[in-house]
């Protein structure tokens, strides 16, 4: 059973593929937004799955990020989200990524728990 105040954290180190000029959204050698996009995704997905039932997993469908700080190659970035509210099967998570010197990202993440192989072949269906 889901609920409220779940949180989980992740730590990664900011490497060349993680920049900003590598992941084309930007020509400068720091931590890119699409990867700490990803990196809150991947936070939130893994503090929900252990407590969904047999078959389901979550897939986002919103974040509200702001990404303020600058964060350059080598230093350590970490994600924390926090199971805020459900809503039948819509989570909404509060998300914090700081580096080593402090708060560089804060917002919301918003997830919806899914019958996995329903929306595999839903999405499989698109291709057909």
């Amino acid at each position: 059973m889901i609920e409220t105040g779940i949180t989980n954290k992740i730590t990664r180190k900011v490497t060349p593929e993680l920049t900003a000029r590598s992941m084309g959204s930007g020509e400068l050698d720091v931590f890119a937004t699409p990867a700490m996009i990803a990196l809150i995704e991947e936070t939130a997905w893994k503090s929900a799955a252990p407590h969904l039932g047999d078959g389901q997993g979550t897939v986002g469908t919103s974040l509200n990020i702001a990404h303020t700080a600058p964060t350059p190659v080598g230093m350590q970035v970490t994600c924390e989200t926090t199971l805020s509210m459900i809503d039948r099967r819509r989570l909404v998570f509060d998300v914090t990524v700081c580096d080593e010197r402090g708060e560089i990202g804060r917002g919301t993440h918003e997830r919806f728990i899914i019958d996995s192989a329903k929306f595999q072949a839903k999405a499989n269906a698109k291709a057909e």
